[in-house]
This record gives C-alpha cells, sequence and structure tokens, in this order.
C-alpha cells in the first residue's frame, strides 16, 4: 500500500515514446506551415522561392505526413534513448532528426 503523495515512478512505454515523437514531428510540421515559413525555409534549404504549383503540392505532402505513422525506422535511435533513458521530452538537439524527415519530402521539389 502508497503513502499518500508518495511518489511512484511509471516507466514510459514504447506507446507513449512514440506518440511523444510523433506530437512533436506534427507541432514542427504545423510550425512550417504556418504563414510564408515553408518557403522561407525552402529559400534557405535550396537558395530558390517554391512555385506557386509546388508549395500547394508540398503543403499537401507535409499535410498527408500529419496521419501517416510514425517511420519507426527512421526514428528507431530516439526510441531507444528516450526508453533506456526514461526521458519525456525532446531535447532541441534532436530536431535536427524531425528536419530530416521533412526534408526528405523538400527534396522532390527542388527541382
Amino acid at each position: 500500500m502508497t503513502k499518500p503523495f508518495e511518489k511512484i515512478e511509471v516507466a514510459f512505454t514504447v506507446e507513449m515514446i512514440i506518440d511523444l515523437i510523433k506530437s512533436t514531428r506534427n507541432k514542427r510540421i504545423k510550425e512550417l506551415l504556418t504563414g510564408d515559413r515553408l518557403n522561407l525555409y525552402y529559400v534557405e534549404k535550396f537558395g530558390k522561392e517554391l512555385s506557386i504549383v509546388k508549395k500547394e503540392f508540398l503543403k499537401r505532402d507535409l499535410l498527408s505526413l500529419l496521419i501517416i505513422p510514425l517511420d519507426l525506422a527512421h526514428y528507431g535511435g530516439l526510441i531507444r534513448k528516450l526508453k533506456e533513458e526514461n526521458v519525456r521530452s525532446i531535447e532541441e538537439s534532436n530536431h535536427a532528426l524531425f528536419l530530416k524527415e521533412i526534408d526528405g519530402i523538400l527534396e522532390k521539389y527542388k527541382i
């Protein structure tokens, strides 16, 4: 029996970690879709503006990324790290991993 206000450690499950990563990824995507950030990021990445047509297709692809399951192979290292360390937040240093996934989509439109 536990005492009132006794701290109870709960293991961070893989499902919880996947949800955290997906939530963080989706937040990054939504930020990118806000205002002119997508075009600014594209210019920063490739040194040229997005055409209106490419921008619409790119937005569609990023919106579809919001609903598809997380790429477990891509995020496997982060999942293992968070599980081993029982961490409940994602450090800023891991955000390059999210950008790498987004950049893969942007690459299709750099022509």
